[in-house]
């Protein structure tokens, strides 16, 4: 089954007081990179969130986010009243000094006040608390984690299905291409023959000269030798049943997929240096542009 890199997968969870959320992007990448946000004091679970995504994955470049928000009690929030009334009286001091900066007026809300630092205060959380905050969350953080990694598999999966499907149409229309290859590859012997005998009877009669027939033949022989192809034609059939077994059995084919389309891009480019015939060469660049659209998909197989 064939997967693709790129996927998206979110989830979310509540647990001991606190809204846990997920979220888990990925793009194409040669190798597995992994990038961790976590919020402040749960840099301790970086570890462990990254070992639980390469257990799914294996190519890629991932970033995973996650986000705690505390649902506050009226027991645990309460207003620093001393902080605040500070807060106030200087405001108020330093409009009445400098009128000629600030109006009374245009000194803000109460509501805008109470954001400033100290002014509400979280009666529950000690720093004990803090630090154990992280390991007490965990397990709802790892399904969460584990959650969000499932949704993004199946859109990787999804997306890995179209792919496959794609991949096969254009493998099919190769294999139709170096069909053809294949039928015309003996008459460009046959049509150097013919022309080469034509040409040298021509001067020949010219000048009245005769040509041994063994000669005419090893010329023949030699050419034939420099242009067959028929390596190159079955080593191209040859990659595109690799290509076909490797998609359909191996999970994690990405690399390998991209090494057989180089290696029927340089058969390609072979057959179309050695064939001298213009009928092979309009065969060879619809080749070259199937296997450069299967190389483009490809980059983006896990």
């Amino acid at each position: 089954m064939l997967t693709s890199m790129t996927g998206f997968g979110a989830a979310s969870t509540c647990e001991d007081g606190y809204a846990i959320s997920t979220e888990i992007k990925a793009v194409n990448n040669r190798f597995l990179k992994t990038s961790i946000r976590l919020p402040d004091g749960f840099a301790v679970l970086e570890s462990k969130i990254e070992e639980r995504l390469r257990t799914k994955l294996a190519r890629g470049s991932v970033n995973f986010s996650l986000r705690l928000e505390k649902e506050a009690t009226e027991a645990e929030v309460g207003l620093n009243f001393d902080a605040l009334k500070r807060y106030l009286t200087e405001a108020r001091r330093f409009a009445v000094e400098n009128p000629e900066l600030v109006s009374l007026d245009s000194l803000g809300t109460l509501v805008e006040y109470a954001r400033l630092p100290g002014v509400v205060r979280d009666a529950a959380r000690s720093d004990e608390d803090k630090a154990a905050l992280p390991e007490r969350l965990w397990n709802a953080i790892a399904r969460c984690v584990d959650a969000a990694l499932e949704r993004m598999q199946a859109m990787r999966e999804a997306e890995g299905a179209s792919m496959k499907r794609d991949l096969a149409e254009n493998l099919a229309g190769l294999r139709t291409l170096i069909g053809d290859v294949e039928k015309l590859a003996p008459t460009v012997v046959e049509n150097y023959r013919r022309r080469l005998t034509e040409r040298v009877s021509k001067v020949l009669a010219d000048e009245g000269a005769t040509l041994n027939p063994s000669d005419l033949i090893r010329e023949i022989a030699v050419y034939t030798d420099r242009v067959d192809i028929s390596e190159e034609i079955v080593r191209f059939y040859s990659h595109l049943k690799q290509f076909e077994e490797t998609m359909e059995n191996e999970p994690i084919c990405g690399k390998k997929l991209d090494f057989i389309t180089q290696e029927m891009f340089r058969e390609t480019n072979t057959i179309g240096s050695k064939a001298n015939s213009p009928e092979v060469l309009a065969c060879v660049v619809e080749m070259k542009s199937g296997i450069e659209r299967i190389r483009e998909m490809v980059q983006n197989v896990e």
